[in-house]
């Protein structure tokens, strides 16, 4: 009995110890970050652009990259989301068991666990034929070569939709799987049939878990680098049509270039192609702010879901 006890203090002590070690990590990161980076954060550096420089004083800010990010996450989520919540609904809810739900299954682990760096290389190689030059810009100029140029917004964010597709998908499955299976059978007793049940029951009641699906797809997108480099390219500022908010340019602002905060970062930081550690640190400090800002969304979201299965 003393034996059984002590087994079971040393494990709980050391799941204990375990916690503290990544919190302490994590901790230590994050306030590492914003002991570096805390000083460069001012309007100035918020709401002005990049200039390419050696000179942190010159630098500007990263307006650019922000909105860069944002518009990257929009488009990846918007062409990642209807694909793979189609795809779990019809895993959930069509599919035949057997050999082909299998091969379903195995191919989004497989996707899940391919390197986003061979992901940007597919992209990269799909998107230079000359049939998608309509997505960035053909070209031109060299004799023998018919090929687009392959890097912009538009390929990059269908890019990064693959790349978070599987995440997607399985977070909308375990949201579909999580609604009690009465709630289908009380729609059916209702007259209703199989797509009505599923659109006005099956997906309003698993709207929470969906919303997480979404919020991590975009976590995804924001923090990866290594597709944004390859597809969108490393230049600070957008390269479309001048001025590029206007709105008569936003098309030729999505088929050209331009940057986020991690290709940003990687330009600046001392690792990459710059040597500018405080203006990397002030920009890394903004990525991770907007990551925990999405984190505590997603928290948010599945707390509501709690509460609202415990009053059911």
């Amino acid at each position: 009995m003393m034996n059984k006890l002590l087994r079971d203090s040393i494990m709980k002590n050391l799941c204990y110890f375990a916690c503290i070690i990544t919190i302490s990590i994590c901790a230590g990161i994050i306030l590492y970050v914003f002991i570096k980076g805390y000083s460069q954060i001012t309007p100035k550096f918020i709401f002005s652009e990049p200039t390419p420089t050696f000179s942190e004083k010159n630098a500007g800010g990263i307006s650019t990259p922000i909105i860069g990010t944002i518009l990257l996450t929009l488009i990846g989520t918007a062409i990642a989301f209807p694909w793979g919540l189609a795809s779990a609904l019809y895993l959930t809810n069509y599919a035949p068991k057997g050999k082909a739900m299998n091969m379903f299954n195995l191919a989004i682990e497989v996707l899940a666990g391919v390197p986003t760096i061979v992901i940007a290389i597919f992209g990269l190689a799909i998107f230079t034929n000359p049939m998608f030059g309509f997505l960035s810009s053909k070209v031109e100029g060299v004799e023998g070569i018919s090929k687009a140029f392959g890097r912009s917004f538009l390929v990059a964010g269908i890019t990064m939709g693959i790349m978070i597709l599987p995440y997607i998908i399985k977070t909308c499955i375990e949201a579909i799987k999580s609604v009690p299976p009465s709630y289908m059978e009380a729609s059916y007793a209702l007259g209703a049939g199989k797509r009505q049940g599923i659109m006005k029951v099956l997906i309003p009641a698993s709207k929470n878990g969906i919303i997480t699906a979404i919020i991590l797809g975009m976590g995804r997108i924001i923090g990866d680098t290594a597709i944004v480099w390859l597809t969108l390219g490393g230049t600070l500022r957008m390269t479309g049509i001048q001025p590029w908010f206007m709105p008569e340019n936003y098309l030729s602002t999505l088929t050209n270039t331009g940057s986020t905060l991690t290709s940003y970062i990687f330009y600046t930081s001392p690792a990459g192609e710059g040597n500018m550690p405080s203006v990397s640190f002030g920009a890394s400090l903004v990525l991770i702010i907007i990551i925990i800002f999405l984190n505590l969304v997603t928290d948010y979201v599945g707390s509501i879901g709690k509460l609202k299965g415990v009053d059911e």
